[in-house]
């Protein structure tokens, strides 16, 4: 028994037109880290861009406790995709930290560091964040810190003393 085939039309196949929504806050990819490093070293005017990644992993690390819930998860889709995978690789701090202590905190995880400059070395980092990440979530990020952290985000700290 012989079979014969018979040339058929060639198609082209498509996939459905269905429309996936765009994740709320796109990720973003190395350039944009690089750029928050670069940013980082002309806020803290670091001499070389391996020196100011290294203080923004650090910052941003020490941050990474601090911030919880779903402030912690908006900064994290808010950034460039390594300075979140640093901020959510954090254990939630069992301790809220006042400002200074954070800065201290930061100073015992640079070597010769003093408070002085980890405060600087704060300042640079955690200022370059709320052009990126919005006023709105940095408002809720300060909300959720004690008094004192605006200062470190470049903001005036307006709240009244206890």
């Amino acid at each position: 028994m012989s079979v014969t085939t018979e040339p058929r039309a060639t198609t082209t196949l498509t996939a459905p037109k269905t429309l996936i929504p765009a994740p709320p806050h796109p990720r973003h990819d190395d350039g944009d880290w690089t750029r928050l490093v670069d940013a980082v070293r002309e806020s803290g005017q670091y001499p070389t861009r391996p020196e100011a990644e290294r203080i923004t992993r650090i910052v941003l690390s020490a941050l990474g406790g601090h911030v919880i819930g779903d402030e912690r998860v908006d900064l994290a889709r808010a950034l460039p995709e390594e300075a979140a995978r640093v901020i959510a690789s954090q254990v939630p701090a069992t301790r809220r930290l006042t400002a200074a202590e954070f800065v201290d905190s930061v100073a015992a995880r640079i070597e010769g560091a003093t408070p002085a400059t980890a405060r600087w070395d704060v300042s640079s980092v955690l200022s370059v964040l709320p052009p990126l990440v919005g006023d709105d979530l940095t408002t809720r990020i300060l909300a959720q810190l004690p008094s004192g952290y605006a200062l470190l985000f470049g903001r005036a700290d307006l709240s009244p003393a206890p």
